[in-house]
């Protein structure tokens, strides 16, 4: 747990980039001292940046990479001409076990692509999926996947249950986190086919998993389950319904504050409990998505986030590395496909007899 480990950063991507990237870094480092930073992007702007970040000196190896992935790219079109860019060459670190992780607050899709062509999948895994953790009435939970894969069979989904409550086991500290599968209903009659399936084959599944059944989209913010898988239309669609909905409460409750001297008089005697609120439900806070099912750890920091937020990215990727996050998948997966192998043959002979 106290090993070294050195962490590959994608400089470029971000809308503010570099600067926010830097910033970022020297906050990690401040809590995260013995980790090594392989620093993308261009080298003149990052060295007159860490000129003005002393502390980061000794721990941030600059290579220099000139192209960048832009917010406007297309993923086919980042595969094809991006292979010189700061995302390309900071995957590419871990690949070749330079780097224990990559960090970027670039392109989602390309950042995918690019991953999924150079790290693979890991065995037994047929797609990646998009995850991370927000606040709920209970603490935080894991949702997964946010947006990587818009239809999913039955089988996707027991991967990123698997996935998922390996996630919430070494990124949330939870002994035996509860998984649910996202649906318009709890009963098991209800949803279509593919969340019927997954439902029933993760009842069977030999699995270290306190599976829960069905829940529905107010059980989200609830936190009934620490871990809610869906797929990713549904799960792209719930997540920014979230986002969108805090800011509007935040909104309405800034123009409440201020409508009149009584209640910014009001306001101003709230502050500490205003400022406890704030930092409760501050996205900073939960920054960080994991590209789980990946070979190699890979995490997508928000790309309109500043310094605070990249830094708690930079954490969870630390996190994920130091507790062995995909040897843990790899382990559940072996368990879940030799119970299914063991399971086939008894399966062919009631066919046989019938």
């Amino acid at each position: 747990m106290n090993a070294g480990i050195t962490l590959s950063i994608d400089a470029m991507g971000g809308d503010n980039a570099p600067d926010m990237v830097i910033e970022g870094l020297e906050l990690a480092h401040s809590r995260i001292p013995d980790a090594k930073f392989l620093v993308f992007g261009d080298e003149v702007r990052l060295n007159a940046l860490i000129e003005r970040h002393p502390a980061l000196a000794g721990c941030c190896e600059i290579r220099h990479a000139e192209g960048v992935i832009t917010n406007e790219m297309k993923p086919s079109v980042a595969l094809r001409s991006g292979r010189k860019s700061s995302m390309w060459h900071a995957i590419a670190a871990v690949k070749s076990q330079e780097a224990d992780g990559i960090i970027s607050a670039g392109n989602t899709g390309a950042l995918m692509a690019m991953s999924m062509i150079q790290l693979r999948t890991l065995p037994g895994v047929s797609r990646p999926a998009i995850a991370t953790y927000f606040p709920t009435q209970r603490g935080r939970s894991v949702m997964l996947d946010l947006g990587a894969n818009v239809t999913c069979d039955a089988e996707n989904l027991v991967q990123f249950a698997v996935m998922g409550e390996v996630f919430a086991r070494q990124v949330l500290d939870l002994e035996q986190p509860s998984v649910g599968i996202l649906n318009v209903g709890v009963e098991d009659l209800k949803g279509h086919e593919e969340v019927k399936q997954a439902s029933a084959l993760l009842q069977e599944a030999n699995l270290p998993i306190k599976f829960h059944g069905f829940v529905e989209g107010d059980d989200i913010g609830a936190g009934t389950v620490d871990v809610i898988v869906t797929d990713g239309f549904t799960g792209n669609v719930a997540l920014k319904t979230a986002e969108g909905t805090a800011r509007m409460f935040g909104l309405f409750l800034r123009e409440a504050l201020s409508a009149s001297l009584g209640s910014k008089l009001g306001a101003l005697l709230a502050m500490p409990a205003l400022k406890r609120f704030k930092q409760r439900v501050d996205p900073r806070r939960y920054n960080g998505a994991m590209f789980v099912g990946l070979n190699g750890i890979c995490v997508k920091s928000h790309g309109g986030t500043d310094g605070l937020g990249f830094s708690n990215a930079i954490r969870a990727s630390e996190r994920l590395v130091r507790h062995g996050f995909n040897d843990r998948i790899k382990e559940d997966l072996e368990r879940l496909m030799a119970q299914r192998e063991r399971e086939e043959p008894s399966i062919a002979a009631e066919d046989t007899a019938k």
